[in-house]
């Protein structure tokens, strides 16, 4: 005799917490402590290798196969390898030409969310990456990363051209 199937019970675990900043909810009440990190600029997970800080545990964990070279999500058309799954799901779009995130604005489409996202602040100005030396602030990380090497006695990048 077959074992009947059991009918599935409704998710407990529904998106009951909520961000009173940006409305943003989840289901867990850790998930939602994590999140309004970024509200607050606070990092409280660091790098034992490196001392980079995170907003949450599971991109300092994420962040450790930088220093591992660990890539265990290989993409099965070009072969290329990725520490994070979420990054092999983008690469593949690149193969598919797939660009599911649009912005509201002006209709442009992006193959990953954080390119939406960063996009969309051309249309605002916003600009939520502050210089903690100088009071300049960028739209993106990486511009920040790059003026940060104006302050510091290292320089990164070298002339060849004397």
């Amino acid at each position: 005799m077959s074992k009947l199937a059991k009918p599935k019970k409704p998710d407990s675990r529904e998106k009951q917490h909520s961000c009173e900043i940006c409305g943003k909810s989840f289901s867990y009440r850790n998930t939602l402590i994590e999140h309004k990190h970024t509200h607050t600029g606070e990092k409280p997970y660091h790098c034992d290798i490196c001392s980079k800080s995170f907003s949450c545990r599971s991109n300092l964990a994420h962040h450790k196969h930088t220093h591992t070279g660990e890539k265990p999500y290989d993409c099965g058309i070009c072969g290329k390898s990725f520490s994070r799954r979420s990054t092999l799901t983008e690469h593949k779009r690149t193969h598919t030409g797939e660009e599911p995130f649009r912005c509201d604005i002006c209709g442009k489409s992006f193959a990953c969310r954080s390119n939406l996202a960063q996009h969309k602040r051309t249309h605002t100005g916003e600009k939520p990456y502050d210089c903690d030396i100088c009071d300049r602030s960028f739209a993106k990380r990486s511009n920040l990363t790059k003026h940060e090497y104006t302050h510091a006695s290292v320089k990164p990048y070298l002339c060849n051209t004397w």
